[in-house]
């Protein structure tokens, strides 16, 4: 079993690399891919996502390998137009997945982390007595301003966000940008989720996907990260957006120390103050033996209830 306390935590991680038409497989204590140009050495206990585009082949060695090292594994479309399929997290504990879950199926506690999620978005207090339809009418305004913002400031025309996603070339180039850079910022968000032992299908704004929980995430950072940097890229050209905006989402997710803060606002959007987390640097015996046997699970007794639900 390899030793998990040498690997870098996820705030310490480089973010994501996409790789497509090529073959990925296991060279010596890491991974390479191997396309047309030659064979490239991949960073893979530093690397947190590897998104696997189309004409990608991957290896079993090259999968344990990355799953060792905690690295995420995406399946993706095309100029990560798609997602598929992901790989398994780093953690095996179950405690923020618990929290999770229990927050979801109390309605009551449901809405009150939804208000923190719109509180964390506006930067301000919201209003306790709008409904929550009403308050996704401010946040529908928020998000028109800050498109309409970005297109004066960067002189680029905006005629509002379409896009046709079973035609990916017929939207316009600030369009493409923004749907290639919200893909990967998902990606992102994704592995960070996983990585903390979070569900990124129990959603609180967004409900019914697998990915629900990715996108009330996600859509925290839209404002300050991939918005601008998508009409800062097609402003200084529309040609060969796709490839440009996402060079300048991995420039900016480092600048913005996107990964050291995604976890952090997880637990604070859903208050998990609980000393369940281990010091840093230390590793729970599940972490260090995935195969270890838990704890069974007893009903609570009332008053440990009534002290859980307080």
């Amino acid at each position: 079993m390899r030793d998990l306390h040498e690997l870098p935590k996820l705030r310490d991680s480089l973010s994501y690399l996409y790789v497509e038409h090529a073959v990925v497989n296991r060279k010596h204590n890491t991974v390479e891919y191997v396309d047309a140009d030659g064979a490239v050495l991949i960073p893979v206990a530093s690397l947190s996502v590897l998104l696997l585009g189309p004409g990608t082949s991957i290896t079993h060695a090259a999968v344990r390998a990355l799953a060792e090292n905690g690295c995420t594994v995406l399946w993706v479309g095309e100029d990560v137009t798609r997602f598929y399929a992901q790989g398994l997290g780093e953690t095996r504990k179950g405690y923020r997945l618990l929290r999770q879950a229990g927050l979801t199926c109390n309605p009551e506690k449901r809405t009150q982390v939804v208000l923190r999620m719109y509180r964390k978005r506006f930067g301000a207090e919201v209003d306790p007595s709008l409904s929550l339809p009403q308050i996704r009418g401010l946040e529908g305004a928020r998000m028109r301003r800050a498109y309409a913002e970005a297109g004066r400031a960067c002189g680029v025309p905006w005629g509002g966000r379409r896009y046709d996603r079973g035609d990916w070339g017929v939207s316009d180039p600030v369009n493409r940008a923004l749907s290639a850079a919200n893909a990967l910022l998902n990606g992102l968000c994704h592995a960070a989720i996983v990585s903390g032992g979070y569900s990124p299908g129990l959603g609180f704004i967004h409900t019914g996907k697998q990915l629900s929980f990715v996108y009330d995430i996600a859509d925290l950072y839209k404002t300050e990260i991939t918005i601008p940097v998508a009409f800062e890229t097609v402003a200084a050209s529309s040609e060969h957006v796709d490839s440009r905006v996402r060079a300048a989402c991995r420039e900016r997710f480092r600048q913005t120390r996107l990964l050291d803060r995604v976890l952090p606002d997880i637990d604070q959007v859903l208050e998990l103050t609980e000393a369940a987390e281990l010091p840093d640097g230390e590793l729970s015996d599940i972490d260090v033996d995935g195969a270890r046997p838990e704890d069974l699970w007893l009903p609570l007794l009332a008053e440990e209830e009534d002290a859980e639900c307080s």
